[in-house]
């Protein structure tokens, strides 16, 4: 695709590509085997040829749809078959793209430049003022595309795996726990230390997705008063389909403080010894220094690299507090 002298994508019209189309369901199996295709596609063209992505479990790509709800948009080709498709999410006013995927034998049609372009549009109409992604760093193609789209590097988001532990840190809940009628006001209280930490996000479609599909839970830790002092959104399935359960992976994470993070996180992997499991993942955005260095302190591992980009003039507010928002399913 070509930019203009604003940075906005020109297309080439392109008759046989149709699109935005709403992603359902009935479109997951169609979605994993692009998502494979195209992700294992990338991994050889970087030289990992012995890398194959695996298939999502089907759970995740329910929870996926669910959380971008119109933003899931796919497109076909003149067959009507999948050509490419872009999850478009918004938590408030925080908004993200992912996954992305062409189909390997349409790339470098200008089809990728105009999912991406849709995707902003649809953020942009939704009032989010945060717009961003996340790519692998050793990309560099993919950071040039996205460079001139108007999306500019940030901070590496990285992957940290610890083992499961007993002590839970103190006094927590968990929301799934809770009788029906309890939930709502706790949910409540989640989402007024979100807006306190980070103004505009709201991950509470996320809580309410992870407890509906039964996913996983919401972790919560107390102040002396009672009140949430921090929470995680956690899930528990497999990523995989046909795979084992083996971790807990925090999804989201907002705490007043680092070490109300750590215990925050100390809950989530007491849960996951409970339920016999040997791993807890998250992953923990570059600015967060203070919660990242505790944790390679008290033995967890580093496994991933991503690199956040936003778009120009849509950044990331700095949170007042710890805000872990993971930009991937």
């Amino acid at each position: 695709c070509a930019t203009t002298s604003r940075s906005w994508p020109v297309w080439k019209s392109d008759a046989s590509v149709t699109g935005p189309h709403r992603a359902t369901r009935r479109d997951i199996p169609a979605l994993n085997r692009l998502f494979s295709d195209a992700f294992t596609d990338r991994y050889r063209r970087d030289g990992m040829a012995s890398v194959r992505v695996p298939h999502l479990n089907p759970l995740v790509w329910q929870y996926a749809l669910g959380n971008a709800g119109d933003g899931a948009m796919l497109w076909r080709d003149g067959r009507g078959d999948l050509l490419a498709f872009n999850l478009a999410h918004r938590s408030g006013r925080e908004g993200w793209m992912g996954p992305i995927a062409v189909r390997a034998d349409r790339q470098g049609q200008g089809i990728g430049c105009r999912i991406v372009d849709a995707g902003i549009d649809w953020l942009r109409t939704a009032g989010a003022t945060t717009i961003g992604l996340e790519t692998m760093p050793r990309t560099v193609e993919n950071i040039g595309f996205y460079a001139r789209l108007g999306f500019r590097p940030g901070p590496l988001t990285v992957t940290l795996q610890g083992l499961a532990e007993a002590d839970d840190g103190g006094p927590a809940i968990r929301i799934g726990e809770l009788p029906v009628g309890a939930r709502t006001p706790r949910l409540a209280e989640c989402l007024a230390l979100t807006a306190a930490v980070t103004p505009g996000a709201d991950y509470t479609r996320e809580c309410d997705l992870t407890l509906q599909l039964e996913l996983g839970d919401v972790h919560c830790v107390l102040d002396e008063d009672g009140k949430v002092a921090g929470f995680a959104v956690w899930h528990g399935v497999p990523l995989a389909e046909g795979r084992r359960a083996e971790e807990l992976r925090i999804l989201k994470l907002i705490a007043r403080d680092a070490p109300i993070a750590r215990r925050v996180v100390r809950a989530v992997a007491a849960e996951a010894h409970r339920r016999r499991l040997e791993h807890v993942t998250l992953r923990c955005q570059g600015t967060q220094g203070e919660l990242f260095g505790g944790l390679v302190n008290a033995g967890w591992q580093v496994q991933w690299t991503d690199l956040r980009m936003t778009l120009d003039g849509f950044p990331e507010p700095a949170p007042q507090g710890v805000a872990l928002s993971n930009w991937e399913i």
